[in-house]
């Protein structure tokens, strides 16, 4: 096989082979057929390619390709199973009346599906496990570690979503609008973790995983021409202007730069002017959710001509506004590095020593790396080190794990 047809084929399953499935669950109404036709289809894709050449739509043709892959699939197991003929014979009738589809159709399949993962029906942790592993591809070992659980148990959880979506025939569909409000908290949120499992991976060798980032904010703009509401567009807004720093955000050796040293002329200065715009829509209206609030500090810091010349009193308001709406231990470690800024570290250290006292993010490494840092600018060395020690321990991300490293030893020189 000619490599490059072999390295476009590998693009293609990393850039594509989660709109296929979703298109192909919508086909086929059967998450697990879905799955073996998606790697059916990149398997004859492979054998066919090289010989009869790229056709012109390779997603169309893989998702052609997948559910006719699924019909010999039920052909095959009807052999010893006779009444699968009749399933066969259904879903053949059902695909041959399908009309033809066209890119923008394939590219909203993944949104009715996330809406069908996100369904109330479902238990809230169920929606995000299924959504973060059908529509973002990331492994059970992966979400497991986002929900702080096993992979069995976890494996348990999407097995018995899919069941449920089966049993209950739940529609592959985008809710009619007056549904909408019902099923978007959910929504938003697994399109934020999607994004945040892109923005700082939660383990392995990158910080970044670009292709998760892009992936969530293309839904954003899905949802957004869908229903531009002012949560939507502030969690729009909130990405956009997050991902604009990410040119500046890793080294040539793919450590993590800090916020105070970034280059902000590797910022994508028009992201972030779109980033502002949504936000200062959504704002317009008086009212404000989490995700305004986040994109509002968001602009500040991507706005501000330096570390230096940040608004950090603005910023800390922000923080209040977002602590009284949505209590949060996450919220408080991030307001406490803003006060530190405004006030000095000894004030932001009281209020990490206090989420300390209250039991809060005891194995959450960011608090422990922010002790360490606010210690180690009070010249309280030796409990800067233990503290960044501690953050080494909690955290299984390979770049963060260097940052730290050099941030101790950094220590032990002075």
């Amino acid at each position: 096989m000619p490599a490059s047809i072999e390295a476009l084929i590998n693009g293609l399953y990393r850039s594509e082979s989660r709109r296929v499935l979703a298109t192909l669950i919508r086909l086929l109404k059967d998450f697990d057929l879905a799955e073996e036709a998606l790697q059916d289809a990149f398997a004859a894709a492979l054998q066919q390619w090289p010989v009869d050449g790229v056709p012109l739509n390779p997603r169309a043709w893989l998702v052609s390709t997948g559910r006719f892959k699924a019909i010999d699939h039920i052909r095959r197991r009807a052999r010893f199973n006779t009444s699968l003929d009749d399933v066969a014979e259904e879903l053949e009738e059902a695909l041959s009346e399908e009309q033809e589809w066209s890119d923008e159709h394939i590219e909203d399949d993944q949104l009715r599906l996330i809406f069908t993962c996100c369904h109330p029906s479902l238990a809230p942790e169920a929606q995000m496990a299924l959504t973060l592993r059908e529509i973002c591809g990331l492994t059970t070992e992966a979400i497991a570690r986002a929900f702080l659980t096993s992979p069995s148990t976890l494996a348990q959880r999407i097995v018995r979503a899919k069941n449920k979506i089966r049993e209950a025939k739940i529609p592959y569909e985008i809710p009619a609008r007056s549904e909408l409000p019902d099923r978007l908290d959910a929504v938003l949120h697994v399109i934020y973790l999607v994004f945040n499992e892109g923005y700082s991976a939660s383990s392995g060798t990158e910080l970044i995983r670009q292709e998760l980032a892009q992936e969530a904010i293309r839904l954003g703009r899905l949802l957004a021409t869908l229903l531009p509401d002012p949560e939507v567009l502030g969690l729009l807004a909130l990405m956009l202007l997050q991902d604009s720093r990410r040119h500046a955000r890793i080294d040539n050796s793919g450590d993590l730069i800090r916020l105070e040293d970034q280059d902000r002329n590797l910022w994508d200065r028009d992201q972030i002017a779109e980033g502002s715009a949504l936000i200062r829509r959504a704002l317009s209206g008086g009212s404000a959710d989490i995700y305004c609030l986040q994109a509002a500090i968001a602009a500040l810091h991507a706005e501000a001509p330096s570390f230096a010349q940040t608004d950090w009193q603005e910023i800390c308001g922000f923080y209040d506004l977002l602590l009284h709406l949505n209590p949060s231990p996450i919220i408080e470690l991030n307001r406490a590095a803003a006060i530190a800024m405004r006030d000095g570290p000894s004030a932001g250290l009281n209020l990490l020593d206090d989420l300390l006292a209250r039991k809060q993010l005891l194995d959450y490494y960011l608090l422990h790396a922010a002790r360490a840092d606010l210690l180690a600018q009070l010249g309280e060395l030796d409990a800067a080190t233990a503290a960044y020690a501690t953050a080494l321990e909690l955290t299984g991300q390979e770049p963060e794990r260097r940052f730290l490293h050099k941030k101790m030893s950094g220590l032990k020189r002075l």
